[in-house]
């Protein structure tokens, strides 16, 4: 082939977001009080309210999955993908969710169209126990393409001070359980719109016999939620720390917990093979490496408890098709997959 597909050349460059990233740290770092418990680079920040308790709180989006949303004319899920996948970041610190803002912004959606975005974020906070308490529509023609609109939502939640998870917690001997993931999620669609829309002519309506049914079903699977999966760990055993599987992959996402003084070895051929990375890597004969770097490749959320409580941990959470997906070692804060 004539030029290697990667994220970068799908027109996502996760180095470069990486180094913005630091940079603006620096500049959020100058607007810290003695409340903020927490660093830029975490999941979620964290406010010290007084009385014991902490707020978490975390933005994010849907990502370019909305466009495949648009082209299958479905536009509802993309609302509970955005919940599920929020509420997630800041269940990586240990909080419960509390409330959810909405930032819908478009040029000419019609109002059914715009209700049904809407009626997807419902479902999402109902699943959580989250309340919708507000948000903001925006009409904005020429700035968006007609019919196409952008989604993002700013999520709240609480914990106790004295609970927080940071992953500082973690070291030698832990091992690592991983929930899977269902499919893409809500990253990496860039790079999987390029190789299966672009380069093999597919559609959202194209049945592919090695998925099992349509692209377009395959590409929109609603991003699971792993609340309910983490209370039952947190039941029986103590969390060292947690990630959520997101843009960046394992590797990206499991760092930001680590503490510097462990690695974290994680076997790659541990999670289930999900047909859609497959026809992906297979269609765009992307490196294995950098299907790593852009997608969860089926490692939804981690989870990583003492050894000693694996057993127990693994067994409260069996029915959600956990996995033990590798164990820390001393080291240096590097996640290792093998």
């Amino acid at each position: 082939m004539d030029e290697k597909i990667t994220y970068s050349a799908a027109g996502v460059d996760i180095d470069a977001a990486e180094t913005a990233k630091r940079k603006i740290a620096e500049y959020a770092k100058s607007t810290f009080t003695e409340k903020v418990l927490t660093q830029i680079g975490l999941f979620a920040g964290a406010f010290d309210i007084g009385g014991g308790k902490v707020l978490l709180a975390s933005t994010d989006g849907v990502g370019t999955k909305i466009l495949v949303a648009i082209r299958a004319g479905i536009y509802n899920t993309v609302g509970v993908d955005l919940v599920h996948h929020c509420v997630n970041d800041i269940l990586v610190h240990g909080a419960e969710p509390l409330f959810l803002l909405d930032y819908l912004a478009h040029t000419d959606l019609t109002p059914d169209r715009v209700a049904e975005v809407v009626r997807g974020l419902s479902e999402g906070c109902r699943d959580a126990n989250c309340a919708l308490i507000g948000g903001e529509t925006a009409q904005m023609p020429g700035f968006y393409p007609s019919g196409v609109f952008d989604l993002a939502a700013t999520i709240v939640g609480q914990v106790e001070k004295g609970k927080i998870i940071t992953g500082e917690k973690i070291r030698a001997g832990d091992r690592i359980i991983a929930l899977p993931a269902n499919g893409l999620h809500t990253n990496g669609y860039s790079l999987a719109r390029y190789v299966l829309f672009q380069k093999a002519g597919l559609d959202v309506d194209t049945r592919v016999d090695e998925l099992g049914e349509t692209v377009g079903e395959a590409l929109l699977k609603v991003h699971p939620l792993y609340l309910e999966p983490v209370k039952k760990i947190s039941a029986v055993a103590e969390i060292h720390g947690m990630a959520h599987i997101t843009g960046g992959g394992v590797a990206g996402n499991l760092s930001r917990v680590l503490p510097k003084n462990v690695d974290a070895v994680v076997r790659k051929n541990s999670a289930p093979e999900i047909p859609i990375f497959q026809l992906i890597r297979r269609i765009g004969e992307i490196p294995e490496d950098e299907m790593f770097r852009a997608f969860n490749m089926g490692f939804g959320f981690l989870v990583i408890v003492p050894q000693d409580q694996t057993d127990r941990a693994l067994a409260a959470v069996r029915e959600h098709g956990a996995f033990i997906a590798g164990e820390i070692v001393p080291g240096e804060g590097k996640v290792i997959l093998t």
